[in-house]
């Protein structure tokens, strides 16, 4: 499997620890590296900053992390400005469908429900839904779950498969990953459901937590955007294939995690 870095570690807690209880109404813009930027017009993009590595809040209260970095790279090559909205992540599709925002990466799993709502660009990454329990739980596997009260954040796949898998009363949502993690420690959940790399993360800052070996399922990610924007589909598809190739995408995601 993989692993944060340690220096980006440090960086990802920080920036995790600022959202535990707090909205998402930061908005941070970066330009284009050449003039025409403005020219191209502006890809906002809608993401939830409480899901390091692949978003978070930095040190200057920006949102940064590997969606962020693809996403600006992906506007330098359509020659457009980037702005980054943080919002709820139930609240993003509506966002795209409001015209709100242009684009979502926010280690969003493609499934086949989302794509009744939105279309979904190619896949830039894999994620592993994990378990993460208290050092000495009776849960070891995922069919140990059933009848346990399963801690998610609200709207991701992790709550999407647990209430279908195990039922509404056995799920209880939060926010975001930093509070379900929280309710684990303080004993009001019995486990936590969530993707591998933020579940390293919200460990290494809680003592007595353990992420099991066991995986729960692998999913694609991909960005999104609104259903029938087949212009801006095919030119961000485009975008990420130069991206692949070139190694950009690679780079950017090797700067945050590191293979074991």
């Amino acid at each position: 499997m993989k692993k944060l870095s340690a220096a980006m570690l440090s960086m990802v807690l920080a920036g995790s620890m600022l959202l535990t209880g707090c909205g998402g109404n930061n908005t941070n813009a970066q330009a284009g590296a050449d003039t025409g930027a403005a020219e191209g017009g502006t890809l906002r993009m809608g993401t939830n900053a409480a899901f390091p590595p692949y978003e978070f809040m930095d040190e200057n209260n920006q949102v940064a992390g590997i969606d962020a970095e693809i996403a600006a790279a992906i506007a330098d090559k359509l020659g457009m400005e980037l702005q980054i909205t943080d919002m709820a992540f139930d609240s993003l599709i509506p966002a795209l469908q409001s015209d709100t925002i242009d684009i979502v990466l926010a280690g969003m799993t493609v499934t086949e429900e989302r794509a009744e709502s939105v279309d979904f660009t190619d896949s830039y990454s894999t994620g592993v839904q994990v378990i993460i329990v208290p050092e000495g739980s009776p849960i070891t596997t995922p069919d140990d779950l059933a009848g346990k009260t399963i801690g998610v954040q609200s709207g991701t796949t992790g709550d999407i498969y647990c209430t279908g898998d195990y039922g509404q009363e056995n799920v209880k949502q939060f926010e975001n990953g930093a509070m379900a993690v929280a309710a684990l420690a303080n004993g009001q959940v019995d486990c936590v459901v969530i993707d591998n790399e933020p579940a390293k993360a919200f460990v290494a800052a809680n003592e007595g937590l353990v992420i099991l070996d066991t995986e729960y399922i692998t999913e694609d990610y991909a960005a999104a955007v609104n259903k029938g924007n087949t212009e801006l589909l095919d030119k961000v598809n485009a975008a990420m294939a130069a991206l692949k190739e070139d190694g950009t995408i690679d780079a950017i995601v090797g700067k945050y995690i590191t293979a074991a």
